[in-house]
Order: structure tokens, then sequence, then C-alpha cells
């Protein structure tokens, strides 16, 4: 029965599918797409929708001094420059350091080794600096800030020993320059200063040279009354021996 249904009926019989596997060479790439080809190429560019252009801003057209000079002035710069113009006022010694490459833990550890001798470690932008010191009499140290920098502010102008002993010990530090009492020093020149002694030890070698100088004087002012006085005991010595042999002749 079922052979004269399948005769009769072809259709209904049941075929399996017949299946072919194609294998592509190569990944597909999705971030770098081959090019299409020639004429599909045209289309898509024929086809690329067209957005209107936006309106260009104003600001573009303008030179970058037009630019800076409509740029507000930030009134925290102007104070953190008043603070840099106070400490420059108010300190008898400050040193300007080149920083290198340094962790912010070392710079802690020195900053506090500083505090310590009352030495006070600040750094600042290069913008606050000059308009910090811009009109002002430290106008000359500007050169010295091209590069990453640090400075020191001390009350006391022999704690120069002490800095020099304490940055030693960190290479990343280097010494450009300085001021000391209202003067503008070069490294050399600080490094000089320190090893100067201090105002105690000035005033006695003051001294000392002082006295020399007057010893020196009444010596020199008493020099030719000894001369004489020499001379005259030398004449009486001699007359005082002729008289005697004289003496003797005759007896």
């Amino acid at each position: 029965m079922a052979n004269l249904m399948q005769r009769s009926l072809p259709l209904a019989s049941i075929r399996s599918p017949v299946l072919q596997f194609l294998r592509f060479r190569g990944k597909i790439n999705i971030q770098r797409p081959k090019e299409p080809h020639y004429e599909r190429a045209r289309v898509i560019a024929v086809t690329q929708p067209k957005y209107p252009e936006l309106p260009k801003a104003r600001s573009c057209f303008k030179t970058r001094a037009e630019r800076t000079q409509e740029q507000l002035v930030n009134p925290y710069n102007e104070i953190i420059a008043r603070e840099v113009r106070n400490w420059l006022n108010h300190s008898q010694l400050v040193a300007i350091f080149h920083m290198n490459s340094i962790s912010s833990e070392e710079v802690f550890r020195v900053r506090v080794q500083l505090h310590k001798q009352n030495l006070h470690l600040k750094s600042y932008g290069r913008k606050i600096i000059n308009q910090a010191v811009t009109g002002t009499q430290y106008e000359a140290i500007m050169p010295l800030f091209h590069s990453n920098h640090c400075i020191v502010f001390s009350p006391n102008q022999q704690q120069i020993g002490q800095l020099l002993k304490i940055t030693r010990r960190v290479p990343q530090m280097v010494l450009l320059g300085g001021i000391v009492e209202q003067t503008l020093l070069s490294r050399n020149e600080l490094v000089a200063y320190a090893q100067m002694p201090g105002l105690q030890g000035a005033q006695a070698q003051l001294v000392q040279t002082l006295n020399m100088a007057a010893g020196q004087l009444v010596q020199h002012l008493q020099a030719h009354q000894g001369n004489l006085v020499q001379v005259l005991d030398v004449h009486v010595k001699g007359t005082s021996n002729g008289n005697s042999t004289e003496t003797t002749d005759e007896s």
C-alpha cells in the first residue's frame, strides 16, 4: 500500500536535503574592511548623504593675542602672586632650585627637614611668579624659572649652611641662585657666602684687626724714640769705658 502511494504521489516521498559546506579563506576584518568593487564604490559615493556645514565660531578667525587678551584674570592667581611677593619681601634668604625627576615622598621628606631648620620649601607656576615679580626689584630672577623648580625661603640668612647641607643629600635638587639680603647671588657666590664666619666671628676678627692696627701705630710712633735711647745708651757706655781706660793709664 505504501509503495502504491509513493508511485501515485511522487512529491509526497521523503527525501533528505543536500547540504554543501563552504569555507572562506581567512577572517573578515571588521575594523579594516575590504575595499568594495569599483561600481559599488560609485553607488556608495553617489548615495552618501550630505549634511549642511555648521557655522564656524568667530573666535577661530582671531589671532592668539586677541584671544588671550579677552581671557579673564583669575583672582586666585592674584592672591597667590601676592603671597609670593610677601615671601620675597620678608625673607632674608631666598634659594631657587631646579627640580629633576623626584617622587612626592622624597619631596615631603626634604620639606620636613628644611622646616626643622626654619626653611620653607614652596613651589609655584611660572605665570604666578611672573605676575608676582613684574615691576619689582626681583624681576631679574625670571630667567631661572624656565622649567620645573622650587623656592626655599628663610627669615635668617645664616641658614644658608644648613640649606646646602640638606640639599647636598638630594641630587635631584640643583641650586641655580638666590637672594641674600635683597642681593641677587649666583650658585658659587652662595657657596662662598656659606663658608664665611658668622656675625660674632666677623665682629671678633674686626676687633682683632683694629687692635692690631692700633698696636702697630703705637709701635711705629715709639720706634724713633726707642732708637734714640738705644743710641744714647751705647754712646754713654762707650764714653764711660774710655774714661776708665784713661784713669788706669795715669795710674
